[in-house]
């Protein structure tokens, strides 16, 4: 009798727990409900105001969607390994350009390990690894084991980067995963502004403190490049008979008689692939680059114009030196920027950097674009710096996110990307809400219509078991998602097949003339082994395909996973005490079960 007490004051308390684990996701429908009738904006932004820390908290604590029943977007990232293992070698002349070249190609479109086509191209052309990577007295066996580590390091970092980029943007349970030797699957769901997401993920955050040439070498490293231009066009329009123009570049660059230089927007991309032309860089400066701003300026025609600075190709600094970055409004102006404190071993180097150029420009350089050039006026000895020249508070605030979560140890570039709306999601809701509403109807039909009483009892426990599986995923914050609804219909069928076994082995127990009290006791413990090597089957399978799978596959594992575990505890433990107390206040007899 005891035992009975405790077990009904458990089922009661697991009841309680699941329904307080429900309640947020009941407090935002009803927001939601609530918002709906107000029609115009000062209404609902009144509304918000008023509940604003209740719809924080129901929001926060409510059943999550997934991607596919809340809307947003699906990436898949590849990690750019060629460029880190451009990175790695300490020789980079022709004939490795030319394998590396080779490498890329054959690697495009595939998702293939980009060290084993490094290796057989070294191995189909003869020479060893170990001419340019690493020591020259490794075996190739070594270097390529010194590869693949640093490769497998990347995807790794690369993932945890994203990872911390798509947490600070606030993203509610995002799904990201490696896929293969340089792919990341990545599943923001909830996401709207899709253009901020790219360039948030894509954005390598390689950020470079870089000392500006003086503008007498611009020019002068400007004339060369026009020259050879000119050269090139003049071989071409001499084999067509045609005249050429003696100064092609100067079609794509604005130079000011103060030595300054700009470029309009529509040549923009052309002269970015031009400045990475080994003959236009041989003839810069030795250890210098050209590079553009990364904001525009409207010139007096209603045109954008790009500043260009001729920098120092070696950094002074670099961004692994930053602790803390805050997006905020400068002190004087309103314009955006993003202030940075450095660590013990930066601040000595800034201080030392800054100390010795006081009158020249220092280049804060972001992904290869300049966000401002400011001219030292002093030494900086606090470790502080600040990046302006950006063009909204948002962008200063997603700078703000990618130098917190570190920068890339590759650029990635997206392959795939997919995006479901908001109203593709809530036809999936509806759609799955109407099997799931279907399958429960006319098992508890069926159930009621052969067993009786028996089935009523079971039909308690089936809303029992949906109860428990829908607040373990809220209270777990894991997102139900399309292949989950269909998790959970499964369970349905699962946790009834369970009933249904117990109560046919009670029915032949009482058709031996048993006393009912002690079927029904028999009919569960000969039924108790069959249930568990099933449904421990089932978890395995459930565990297998979490483990293995990804995206949709795990999201159906989960619930499967969840709903087997409770399946389990309905039909042992809830349906019995239901029979004990019945059976107690003889409101039980041999045709309750049909």
């Amino acid at each position: 009798m005891k035992n009975n007490r405790f077990t009904g004051i458990l089922i009661v308390a697991l009841t309680a727990l699941a329904l307080w684990s429900l309640w947020p996701t009941y407090q935002q429908y009803s927001f939601n409900k609530k918002l709906e009738p107000l029609t115009t904006a000062e209404d609902s932004l009144k509304f918000i105001q008023e509940h604003r820390q209740a719809i924080d908290n129901a929001t926060e604590k409510s059943l999550k969607l997934g991607l596919d029943l809340k809307g947003g977007m699906y990436l898949v990232l590849e990690v750019d390994l060629i460029d880190l293992i451009e990175q790695r070698a300490w020789n980079k002349d022709q004939t490795f350009r030319d394998m590396l070249a080779s490498v890329n190609e054959k690697a495009s479109g595939v998702n293939t390990g980009i060290i084993d086509l490094l290796a057989a191209e070294f191995r189909d052309s003869g020479i060893r690894m170990s001419r340019y990577f690493y020591d020259v007295r490794d075996s190739d066996e070594e270097v390529i084991v010194k590869l693949r580590k640093e490769a497998e390091e990347a995807l790794a970092r690369a993932r945890e980067v994203i990872r911390n980029r798509v947490d600070q943007y606030g993203v509610a349970e995002p799904v990201i995963q490696t896929q293969g030797a340089r792919r990341i699957i990545v599943a923001l769901p909830g996401v709207s502004d899709q253009e901020r997401v790219r360039k948030l993920l894509k954005g390598t955050a390689k950020l470079e403190f870089k000392l500006v040439r003086d503008r007498e070498a611009m020019v002068s490293a400007l004339e060369r490049i026009n020259k050879r231009m000119a050269e090139r066009e003049a071989s071409a329009a001499d084999s067509e008979g045609l005249v050429a123009d003696a100064n092609p570049l100067y079609k794509h660059i604005v130079v000011m008689d103060n030595g300054r230089a700009y470029v309009p927007e529509y040549s923009r991309e052309y002269l970015l692939t031009l400045f990475e032309d080994n003959d236009i860089v041989n003839l810069l400066p030795k250890d210098s680059e050209l590079r553009l701003s990364a904001k525009s300026i409207e010139g007096q025609d209603g045109q954008q114009f790009y500043d260009l600075y001729l920098i120092k190709k070696t950094p002074e600094l670099t961004g692994g030196v930053i602790t803390e970055a805050k997006a905020t409004f400068g002190a004087s102006t309103v314009q955006p920027e993003v202030t940075m404190k450095m660590n013990a071993d930066g601040t000595a180097k800034w201080a030392r950097i800054t100390g010795a150029n006081i009158g020249r420009q220092i280049a804060i350089v972001l992904d290869g674009a300049v966000y401002s050039a400011p001219v030292v006026e002093s030494k900086i000895p606090g470790g502080s710096s600040v990046i302006n020249g950006i063009g909204s508070l948002e962008e200063a605030q997603d700078l703000e996110i990618v130098l917190k979560a570190g920068a890339l140890p590759a650029p990635v570039r997206i392959i795939e990307e997919r995006t479901v709306g908001p109203s593709l999601g809530a036809d999936y809701i509806r759609s799955g809400l109407l099997s799931s509403s279907w399958g429960l109807s006319i098992v508890a039909v069926f159930m009621i219509f052969y067993y009786r009483k028996a089935g009523v009892s079971a039909d308690i426990a089936l809303v029992l078991n949906i109860l428990f599986v829908l607040s373990v995923l809220a209270g777990f914050g894991a997102a139900l998602t399309l292949p989950g609804i269909a998790g959970l219909v499964l369970t349905i069928g699962m946790a009834v097949d369970a009933n249904v076994l117990i109560f046919e082995r009670i029915r032949e127990e009482l058709m031996e003339k048993k006393n009912l009290r002690v079927a029904v006791d028999t009919g569960y413990s000969k039924a108790f082994s069959a249930i568990i090597d099933s449904q421990i089957t089932t978890l395995g399978a459930a565990f297998l395909l979490y483990v293995y799978g990804i995206g949709p596959i795990q999201g159906f594992a989960i619930t499967l996973m969840i709903g087997t575990a409770a399946s389990l505890f309905t039909a042992l433990v809830v349906t019995k005490s239901i029979f004990d107390l019945l059976i107690s206040k003889n409101l039980m007899t041999e045709k309750s079960f049909g």
